[in-house]
């Protein structure tokens, strides 16, 4: 084994979210990144129907489905395969190809979402150029489809990565939500540069100038 995996598996057998998880019963550390962002913006409430993108393999689709309740709708989906999450619809395909866009599309059954969620990463070549355009694509497919099914003043929180393409990425957020925060959860490892942006309030009648606020 590489040093560099060796590095990373110490790293992960002595994280205490992992062990966290491992002790709560989430699939992923990752759900308390969801968590924590929730309890500052309070995004999840009874009965919302959200989408759960870059799902795999279920952490936030799991906190999600707790928070909306029996009387909301969880859909998660991913290019992998996602185990079976208790109140969750699952869609396994790729987001950037029109029929999985159609699967999601028809599990809705032309229902207005109040929350989008996007944890989507692209996975890593090693090639850091490449690796970033991939990323913001895919967070621009994230804002594509919120700004297409949310509801009128639904919230969309998606991540990205700080380098090349974020700050375009801060002004299409800008045009498209009524304010739009930054979010660097603590359970989001400090090393690493991903970072959440977060655009409350769908803008209705089309895109309008905003200020983006980092509080």
């Amino acid at each position: 084994m590489a040093k560099s995996s060796k590095a990373w598996m110490r790293e992960h057998v002595t994280d205490p979210y992992v062990k966290r998880a491992n002790a709560e019963g989430y699939r992923s550390r990752a759900a308390y990144k969801l968590q924590q962002i929730d309890a500052r913006d309070k995004l999840l409430k009874p009965g919302m129907t959200v989408v759960d993108l870059g799902a795999a393999p279920g952490g936030w689709s799991q906190v999600a489905s707790k928070r909306v309740g029996p009387t909301g709708r969880v859909i998660a989906l991913d290019l992998l395969e996602i185990a079976q999450v208790p109140g969750v619809t699952v869609i396994c395909g790729d987001f950037g190809e029109d029929a999985t866009l159609l699967a999601l599309a028809q599990a809705l059954e032309g229902s207005p979402v109040d929350l989008v969620l996007s944890d989507m990463a692209p996975n890593i070549s090693g090639i850091a150029s490449a690796d970033q355009a991939r990323a913001v694509g895919l967070a621009e497919l994230a804002i594509d489809f919120a700004s297409k099914h949310l509801k009128p003043h639904g919230n969309l929180l998606v991540k990205t990565f700080h380098g090349a393409g974020y700050e375009e990425l801060v002004e299409t957020l800008r045009r498209t939500f009524l304010q739009v925060y930054t979010r660097k959860p603590e359970a989001s490892r400090s090393r690493s540069s991903e970072v959440y942006l977060l655009g409350k309030g769908l803008l209705e009648g089309g895109p309008k100038s905003r200020a983006s606020r980092r509080d």
